[in-house]
């Protein structure tokens, strides 16, 4: 949806609005905490801070942007606007029909959420995912293979399942993500309008909309096991270094091959720095897309 032009006026549309929000959130905070969170939940006997060294041992600070250029970037540029299109349609479409502001946020975010997995995400996911864990090899002598000779491997073997591989973890994921986000944000700005005495016409301030994102994304990290599933489904750690890995990973299979060897905790792994990611995300793709969406409604 285009801002119509003024006179000697570039137009800006919703499409650069979306990827110049979700670029901005991969490349400052949102990265870091991908890496450090990938890096737990495929290592699961690691501590937080081993986590830390184990990233920092990579090249310092570049290390924590690994897998930014180019398959974050492609993520991002591409991912955004399908959440925001879908979710924001499905959502204005539910509070239309009558149904609460909360269960349209849910309703909203895992619509938008299952699009942009299918649609964006699989291949970029696991080629990120398989950046940050082909390191893994290195344990064994071996150096680690580049970037796009990761890719051109998985691809010549497996062909586009191969690169796509967990995109179905990644969709049970990015629906549960965002219908949690965005319906647990939703909820928050119900409860925080009744504490202050507002009506649902009213918008609500700046830190009032922050801390309902805060609630939402921190909340949100309930399915963390969906994530360590992910994580394991599409890492580089071969089923030879681990006798009792699957050597052809479904979602069950892989969800019994972790609790068998890690238990409950190792489901679990890597929740810390993902609650503060969700927590940067959700501030940025619900709080700050509301503010973009009564801009672009003012400029029209």
């Amino acid at each position: 949806m285009a801002i119509q032009k003024e006179p000697g006026q570039k137009g800006v549309s919703w499409s650069n609005i979306a990827v110049g929000g979700i670029m901005n959130m991969v490349t400052t905070l949102g990265q870091p905490l991908e890496v450090l969170k990938t890096q737990m939940a495929a290592n699961r006997s690691q501590t937080m801070w081993q986590a830390c060294k184990t990233v920092w041992s990579r090249g310092g600070i570049v290390g924590a942007y690994q897998g930014l250029i180019p398959w974050a970037w492609i993520e991002a540029s591409t991912k955004g606007a399908v959440l925001v299109f879908t979710a924001s349609e499905v959502e204005t479409a539910s509070l239309t029909a009558g149904i609460s502001p909360a269960f349209a946020g849910l309703l909203g975010g895992m619509t938008g959420g299952i699009a942009q997995a299918y649609a964006t995400m699989g291949f970029t996911t696991c080629m990120k995912t398989a950046e940050i864990t082909r390191h893994k090899t290195a344990a064994t002598g071996v150096k680690p293979p580049s970037t796009w000779a990761v890719f051109a491997d998985i691809y010549r073997r497996e062909g586009l399942a191969g690169v796509n591989k967990g995109v179905n973890a990644v969709a049970v994921r990015q629906c549960t993500n965002w219908g949690s986000r965005m319906g647990f944000a939703r909820l928050a700005e119900t409860s925080i309008r009744k504490i202050k005495g507002k009506s649902e016409t009213e918008n609500l301030g700046a830190v009032d909309k922050i801390i309902a994102s805060t609630i939402g994304g921190a909340l949100a990290t309930w399915n963390q096991p969906i994530e360590v599933i992910r994580v394991e489904m599409q890492s580089m750690a071969k089923s030879t270094a681990n006798a009792n890995r699957p050597a052809k990973l479904t979602i069950m299979n892989t969800l019994s091959f972790i609790y068998k060897e890690n238990g409950i905790k190792g489901l679990y792994r890597g929740v810390t720095p993902r609650i503060g990611l969700g927590i940067w995300q959700t501030i940025c793709m619900v709080s700050l897309a509301d503010y973009v969406k009564i801009w672009v409604k003012g400029r029209q």
